[in-house]
């Protein structure tokens, strides 16, 4: 493998984003911008699977000068599909907590290493529960 680094376009960057793991929204990201999720926690697991809600994150990563700006965000995602920003209750804190932290990981690794780009909190983004 090459040494060199790739010029990041918007298609590689995709690229090296699916490979991190099944948290891009590839349909919801354009260019400059890239929506990650994670379900991390089933909200009750008795309910049959179509009935199931779950407590997780979600990413939205915008491009900004050097590099990137990510503004997480924690909540449940409802029966809907859609995300809402709610605290979590404790049992599903770690659970979310490690899957956040080991994705944070591999964002700043894959960015830097193929594409020599940084990655920064944004100043609204929440930090890890």
């Amino acid at each position: 493998m090459s040494d060199v680094i790739k010029h990041p376009t918007h298609y590689r960057l995709l690229s090296a984003l699916k490979a991190i793991g099944p948290y891009l929204r590839e349909p919801q990201s354009s260019e400059g911008y890239y929506l990650f999720d994670c379900l991390a926690a089933c909200v009750n697991d008795k309910k049959s699977p179509e009935e199931r809600e779950f407590w997780g994150w979600w990413l939205e990563l915008e491009k900004g000068e050097g590099g990137f700006a990510a503004k997480y965000y924690i909540g449940r995602y409802n029966l809907e599909g859609v995300w809402e920003a709610h605290s979590i209750p404790k049992k599903a804190v770690s659970e979310v907590n490690r899957t956040q932290e080991d994705f944070h990981k591999k964002l700043i690794e894959t960015l830097s290493n193929q594409f020599s780009l940084k990655v920064k909190m944004h100043e609204e983004s929440v930090e890890f529960v």
